[in-house]
């Protein structure tokens, strides 16, 4: 507010208008130290987590009544450009935690030697066996081609099957996007020497690489493929959230590819307490129960009403997924072996 609201003889109260003045500029230098002292906890993560459908809301406003700090979630693309950021940016980053990383990453995440030891054991409802001394997981999920059933009445049932049809996919870029490096991954551990065979054979799918999952999928969404490589507990969200029961996901005879979504703290944060807390809270009920239904992937922490309707409609057979070490090695090699598949 500018000026008065009511004028003043000014002889009467100009002293007393000087005193509140200066009281006022005493209170406020008091209180400024006050503010500066709330401590900043910064979470480097991916796009879709911190918008307003995602978690990144449900979980700053249940955190921060825990913590009596400012929670901000910093969005840096998709999962596989996290990594990049954080290795371009090194000891100097703002981030105190990363999360959205997941096995692919870990081994070339864990080579950086700018993340810290969590010291933490948790039990987790997980599939397979996970222990990684600087990550943990907040979520999982199965890579899945999804596809709509009033258009596509029999979904091919592997990737050869796929390759040999017409039907049209939209998938991700490896080098930017955690789902497109984990079809590399699937594929090369479905088929092993056979990778780039299938890759060939499939090129002629490929209506387009995007760089993320949400732009791949919003081309799927208004029609332009067949097929899009997601999730399989994606149709949970629109039978959920849209209560339109049409989309499915193709099981494959050859097994589904895992992906475990991990989160970590950086050793030059300047919150190291703060982001211990976090990363506890990350297993809590208040964390876990978000994410089916924000993330849309299965929490790494059962809650305890259960999971949502939909959940487990498709569940595959067989699961498969390379150890960190193995997805490291075999990272350079697929890309390779895709790339010159797709430039033929």
């Amino acid at each position: 507010m500018h000026g008065f609201l009511h004028p003043r003889p000014i002889r009467r109260n100009m002293e007393k208008d000087m005193q509140k003045q200066l009281l006022a500029a005493g209170l406020l230098t008091l209180a400024l130290p006050a503010l500066a002292e709330t401590p900043v906890l910064t979470v480097l993560t991916y796009d879709s987590f911190t918008s307003e459908w995602g978690p990144g809301p449900a979980v700053e406003k249940a955190f921060e009544e825990t913590c009596a700090c400012d929670l901000q979630f910093v969005p840096a693309g998709d999962g596989a450009a996290l990594l990049a950021r954080i290795q371009l940016e090194g000891a100097a980053s703002d981030a105190d935690v990363v999360l959205g990383l997941d096995t692919s990453l870990t081994a070339a995440a864990t080579a950086t030697q700018l993340f810290a030891p969590h010291g933490k054991n948790p039990t987790l409802n997980l599939p397979v066996e996970f222990a990684d001394p600087n990550f943990l997981p907040f979520d999982w999920g199965w890579f899945a081609f999804v596809y709509d059933k009033t258009k596509l009445a029999e979904p091919p049932r592997s990737f050869e099957a796929l390759a040999a049809s017409d039907r049209k996919i939209v998938i991700q870029d490896p080098r930017s996007s955690t789902p497109g490096l984990g079809l590399l991954l699937w594929v090369k551990a479905a088929y092993g020497n056979r990778a780039e065979e299938i890759w060939t054979a499939l090129s002629d799918n490929i209506v387009t690489v995007t760089p993320g999952w949400s732009e791949a999928y919003g081309l799927f969404l208004e029609g332009e493929a067949d097929m899009v490589l997601s999730y399989t507990t994606s149709p949970a969200y629109h039978l959920i959230a849209e209560s339109d029961d049409t989309k499915a996901a193709a099981l494959f005879d050859e097994g589904h590819y895992m992906q475990i979504e991990v989160a970590g703290k950086l050793a030059a944060t300047d919150q190291p307490d703060l982001a211990d807390k976090f990363l506890d809270f990350m297993l809590t009920e208040a964390f876990q129960s978000a994410i089916p239904q924000t993330n849309w992937m299965f929490p790494v922490v059962t809650p305890s009403a259960g999971l949502p309707k939909g959940f487990d409609a498709f569940r595959p057979a067989k699961s498969l997924l390379l150890s960190p070490e193995e997805a490291q090695a075999a990272r350079d090699p697929a890309l390779a072996e895709w790339q010159a598949a797709l430039a033929r």
